[in-house]
C-alpha cells in the first residue's frame, strides 16, 4: 500500500473537512483520503502493486459474483467510516455483503458504512508505524478484517474483530505453505497462498 498508507503528503487545512468537501478536492486525478477532517493526498502505486491488486479484486469478485455474496470495490473507492470529524478512507480492495448494501442503492457520493473486509498491500516502502495505524483506525471504526499483503516476504496478516467495537483483536500471520480463508465473510472462500504468490509474483 505504497500508496495507501496515507501519512506521506497532508495537507492541514485551517478548519477540518467533510467527505462531501473530498468530493471536489482541486486535484481529482490523484486519490485522496480524510482522516478526522484532514486531507491526506495518495501517492500513484508502482507496477507490482498495481498488478497485485488487480489480481486479488479479480479473484475475489469473482468468488463473490459466484455465490452471490455482495460487492467487491476498487482502491478507488473512499467509504465514510466516521462522521465530526469525518474520516474517509480506500482500502487496496473491499468487500461489502448485500445484506448490508443492497442492489440498487449506491449513488454518486462515498459510501457510508464499513466494509466488512478491508485489504491493504503493502511496497518496501511502507512504513511499519503508519501500517499498524491504518489497521487500528479500520479496526476501531468497524471493519471486521483487515488483510495485510507482505509480497516481499510472502506473507499475509489476517487481523479480525470476532463482534464489534471493543472486543479483542486476534492477529494471525500465514505463509507459503497455508490457505487463506474467507470464514463467515467469505463463506467458502480459500485459497493456498503458494499459489496466490506465485500468481502475483511470476
Amino acid at each position: 500500500m505504497p500508496a495507501r498508507v496515507p501519512m506521506a503528503t497532508t495537507t492541514e487545512p485551517k478548519t477540518l473537512l467533510t467527505a462531501e468537501d473530498l468530493l471536489s478536492v482541486p486535484d481529482p486525478d490523484l486519490p485522496h483520503e480524510l482522516w478526522r477532517g484532514v486531507l491526506r493526498r495518495v501517492m500513484p502505486a508502482g507496477g507490482k502493486h498495481g498488478l497485485a491488486v488487480s489480481c486479488l479484486t479479480a479473484t475475489l469478485w469473482h468468488h463473490v459474483r459466484t455465490h452471490d455474496l455482495g460487492n467487491v470495490f476498487s482502491e478507488s473507492t473512499g467509504f465514510v467510516l466516521e462522521r465530526g470529524p469525518d474520516t474517509v478512507l480506500c482500502p487496496d480492495v473491499s468487500f461489502v455483503s448485500k445484506q448490508r448494501l443492497p442492489a440498487g442503492v449506491l449513488g454518486w457520493s462515498f459510501p457510508e458504512l464499513a466494509p466488512e473486509l478491508a485489504i491493504e498491500v503493502l511496497s518496501p516502502g511502507d512504513r511499519p508505524g503508519e501500517v499498524r495505524a491504518k489497521v487500528a483506525e479500520y479496526l476501531r471504526l468497524g471493519v471486521r478484517c483487515v488483510w495485510i499483503f507482505q509480497l516481499a516476504k510472502r506473507r499475509v496478516q489476517v487481523h479480525a474483530r470476532a463482534a464489534g467495537p471493543g472486543t479483542p483483536i486476534t492477529t494471525t500471520e500465514l505463509g507459503d505453505g497455508d490457505v487463506l480463508e474467507g470464514g463467515d465473510i467469505l463463506p467458502g472462500f480459500r485459497y493456498p497462498l503458494a499459489e496466490l504468490f506465485n500468481e502475483l509474483l511470476s
